[in-house]
């Protein structure tokens, strides 16, 4: 009896162990995708935390899988951090040095003639004059002729050993002087991705909330670090989030203008502080190579088709001759006003941005007399500015992106919405131009917000030209802007790297681009918003994108 209970206790075993092993093998294969997924979203979380992002993100179900938007972001971002990697330094005299830096003409002419490449090697070294082993720094180039009020930005190539190559194409003839300046040295570049995309917090916002004739103020921004109850404005498709602190009796809803002001508060060491005194900035780095004379030489100019939408531009895509911006990548047309009236009979535009495209509608009207600004019955600088000529059945509208933001003057929020938003508003065809700018106010903060912004703008223009290809739509680059204006939130380092993404998140697209950067430094104004003549310049070359 007890060698029968042994046998049946056996058997149960036996069986028991076999059903364990089939249950294994039927959820085995389930089992090692979730085990991926879980890899997947710690290796995600890991990234977050070594960016230091304080972005707070919607709870998500580990088996929820990242976005594709997150996804191109993340590369990006990772790109990014490896063409500028750390560059610790224990002195300031390892740093790159303008002084003991040399430039040098490869193959020097006797003569050089209109249209002609010449090009400059540059060694970089230290303080202590000894040759510099990674690249990095951030230098711009540029050649001028005052006297015949000409301009053009030169190449640079970066041999990531401490060389560079300086291109410049010689466009015009006469004595014309070169500049390479040292903006920030390549540890001064590091320093500045870092402290950049360490904190949202380097700006405050601070909302209005109305109810009837009362009101209050609460902080707000991309992200808090708050206890208080908070509001929330979430747009889940584009996976924008600003938030504000909640006023007491007061709805979300009531919230209707918006300031800011810069925090204080710095992600530089006291250290990096100093590569960026005034006296360090755009450093002259050619000292010894002053001028070179160009003769015309009788060679011929090269055919080139009508300025359109679609067109590569190369860098540089232009120079000033007597003060006019002329392309080389296309045949731009001066129109005079009669061809602007004509141009702009019929049509609708839209002018999507910052303060940069706002110059736009104040330019226009100087030079078309019969637009004339239509009052929306809007208070401030920020408010929506519209053009109107009733005869040529001509519209013309600015309205600000939204956040970020930033200005120390109070603004609207009522009609406010991301730009993506805006253009999915919009029905477009054959006489409906829109034009987008954004990147200054992006500045301050970590580069996803701005990452974010540009690929959702890409998908609006997609979804547009799939309702109506033959809206023209055109991007302008963010343009330089002063070199010594606090540099850690606003400075032209984060604007060049903005710049670049730009140009790559939008090159396939049927659009047109006017190279607000490239045309700045070629006009030399360093200064966000450039005078009306470089304004004209931009206009003329929206026109004959569009006409």
């Amino acid at each position: 009896m007890s060698s029968n209970m042994m046998l049946q206790k056996m058997l149960l075993i036996l069986i028991s162990f076999l059903v364990v092993i089939w249950i294994i093998i039927i959820i085995s294969p389930s089992s090692s995708k979730l085990w991926s997924t879980l890899n997947l979203s710690i290796s995600l979380c890991h990234w977050n935390t070594s960016t230091k992002s304080s972005f707070p993100k919607t709870p998500v179900s580990p088996l929820k899988p990242p976005s594709e938007t997150e996804l191109r972001i993340k590369a990006i971002v990772e790109k990014l951090d490896q063409q500028i990697p750390p560059r610790p330094f224990t002195h300031e005299n390892t740093t790159t040095s303008a002084v003991h830096s040399t430039a040098s003409i490869l193959n020097p002419q006797h003569t050089y003639c209109r249209g002609d490449q010449l090009h400059i090697l540059l060694e970089v070294r230290d303080h202590l004059g000894c040759r510099k082993q990674y690249g990095g720094d951030f230098l711009r180039a540029r050649m001028s002729s005052p006297t015949l009020k000409a301009g053009a930005a030169g190449k640079v190539t970066d041999f990531n050993n401490g060389t560079y190559l300086v291109s410049f194409t010689l466009f015009w003839e006469g004595r014309v002087f070169l500049s390479l300046l040292l903006i920030h040295p390549s540890e001064g570049v590091s320093a500045l991705w870092r402290a950049r995309n360490q904190g949202y917090d380097k700006v405050i916002f601070k909302g209005k909330f109305v109810n009837v004739t009362s009101y209050v103020f609460t902080e707000c921004g991309l992200t808090l670090n708050s206890s208080a109850e908070l509001c929330k404005y979430l747009d889940d498709r584009d996976q924008e989030a600003f938030y504000c602190v909640k006023p007491q009796h007061l709805p979300c809803e009531a919230l209707t203008h918006m300031t800011t002001r810069n925090r204080e508060i710095s992600y530089l060491t006291v250290q990096e502080k100093g590569l960026f005194h005034r006296s360090k900035v755009g450093a002259e780095m050619m000292k010894d190579l002053k001028h070179i004379d160009v003769s015309r030489c009788n060679k011929s100019e090269k055919m080139t088709a009508k300025c359109q939408v679609g067109m590569k531009t190369p860098v540089p895509g232009g120079y000033t001759l007597k003060g006019r911006w002329i392309t080389t990548f296309c045949n731009q047309i001066q129109l005079d006003t009669i061809k602007i009236n004509d141009c702009l009979k019929g049509k609708l535009i839209y002018l999507l941005g910052d303060s940069t495209l706002r110059q736009w509608i104040y330019y226009l009207p100087k030079v078309v007399k019969t637009l004339k600004f239509f009052d929306l019955h809007e208070t401030g600088m920020f408010k929506k500015h519209v053009l109107l000529d009733a005869e040529r059945h001509t519209q013309i509208q600015w309205k600000k992106h939204s956040y970020p933001f930033v200005t120390f003057q109070l603004y609207s929020l009522i009609d406010d919405d991301y730009m993506p938003r805006e253009i999915d508003r919009l029905p477009g065809d054959k006489n409906t131009a829109i034009v987008i700018t954004f990147g200054q106010h992006f500045r301050p903060f970590p580069i996803d917000i701005f990452l974010r912004r540009a690929l959702s703008v890409r998908k609006a223009i997609e979804r547009l030209f799939l309702r109506s290809p033959a809206t023209k739509v055109i991007i302008k680059t963010e343009n330089i802007r002063e070199m010594h204006l606090d540099t850690e939130r606003f400075g032209d380092f984060h604007g060049y790297i903005q710049y670049l993404i730009m140009k790559d998140i939008f090159k396939d697209l049927n659009v047109g681009v006017i190279d607000a950067w490239d045309m700045t430094i070629a006009y030399g104004t360093n200064t966000i918003h450039p005078p009306d003549h470089v304004i004209g310049s931009q206009i003329n070359m929206f026109l004959n994108y569009i006409c």
